[in-house]
């Protein structure tokens, strides 16, 4: 991606009012080969014992730091027990917070949980992609950045002028639920899928990520292997005043015969301010235009995400299901 071109034109076919809420990039240099190695650990990852993964769990970050399982809270208010999940930062072990915001933000401020001696590949694998995928994203940023600032004045003038979406609940969301993500950009791969260690084809051609455009349009999102994809999280929709939009989305479990014994791993990274980075819209931007009832002017990331947060998480008991994707 380069940076001094102008992306504009793509940055509104794919999250303008018009857009689906995603966008690919292609011709990534190393990007095939990362997806791979770590898309494929993750099946060795969900295998561990349960007094490993249980170590690995961290209920002081609201399971915002290492394993997670039945922890999450779909939009009907049932536990998420069909997945799994592994969160790190890719950039730092140990973030840089005094005592008092590690109080204040654990989800983000704790310190990373790696199974170093059962699987010590891992920790090298999670971070190249990372960072790699942060990178792209860095510059999807700027360019969404100069979109923003170029279509301010309008959007500012006619606050009318674009349709909010909505992130409605849905029994089809039975990986993953309905939702919005929170942060600024979520860095997506395409799924790998994976029976007894091997890689296999999509079980299910309608199955996976599924994104609801700001018509209500509900379209499957086959990404393409080599392909990186970033959809918009509340944090950018805020501080465009709602010009670029949240991507609602949810994962669709596969069905069938083929799908048995089938795991579907995938990798997302989270962009986001700092925690203590003030939440803004644009002057002048009216609350509805913003169109987030969570946030309030005054607002730091980090007190806004906490409220976001409490609400996906709740304490519950370990889930006993197998996992299943």
């Amino acid at each position: 991606m380069d940076d001094s071109a102008n992306l504009s034109p793509q940055i509104e076919q794919a999250f303008g009012p018009q857009g689906l809420g995603i966008l690919t990039v292609k011709g990534v240099p190393g990007y095939p080969a990362l997806r791979r190695r770590l898309l494929l650990l993750a099946e060795r990852l969900a295998a561990l014992p349960a007094d490993i993964t249980q170590r690995l769990e961290d209920p002081d970050s609201l399971w915002n730091i290492g394993w997670s399982r039945g922890r999450e809270a779909l939009a009907d208010g049932q536990l998420d027990v069909h997945k799994a999940s592994f969160y790190a930062n890719p950039l730092l072990d140990c973030p840089d917070a005094d005592a008092i915001a590690a109080a204040r933000f654990p989800s983000y401020c704790r310190p990373n949980l790696w199974p170093d001696e059962e699987l010590p590949e891992l920790r090298a694998a999670f971070r190249d992609l990372g960072v790699l995928i942060i990178s792209v994203g860095l510059l999807l940023a700027g360019h969404c950045d100069r979109y923003a600032a170029a279509r301010a004045a309008a959007l500012l003038a006619n606050p009318e002028g674009h349709t909010l979406g909505k992130a409605d609940a849905g029994a089809e969301g039975d990986w993953c639920g309905w939702h919005r993500d929170h942060g600024s950009l979520t860095g997506l791969t395409a799924a790998l899928f994976v029976r007894r260690g091997q890689e296999v084809a999509a079980p299910d051609a309608r199955a996976g990520l599924h994104v609801r455009d700001r018509g209500g349009r509900v379209v499957r999102a086959a990404l393409p292997a080599d392909h990186l994809a970033f959809q918009m999280g509340e944090a950018m929709q805020v501080q465009s005043g709602g010009l670029l939009q949240a991507t609602p989305h949810c994962v669709r479990a596969a069905g069938g015969p083929s799908a048995a014994g089938v795991a579907r791993n995938a990798f997302a990274v989270f962009m986001q301010p700092r925690w203590d980075e003030p939440l803004e819209a644009p002057a002048g931007a009216a609350a509805e235009q913003v169109g987030i009832p969570r946030w309030r002017p005054g607002l730091t990331f980090g007190e806004f995400a906490e409220l976001t947060v409490r609400d996906y998480y709740q304490p519950a008991a370990p889930a006993k299901e197998d996992v299943t994707g």
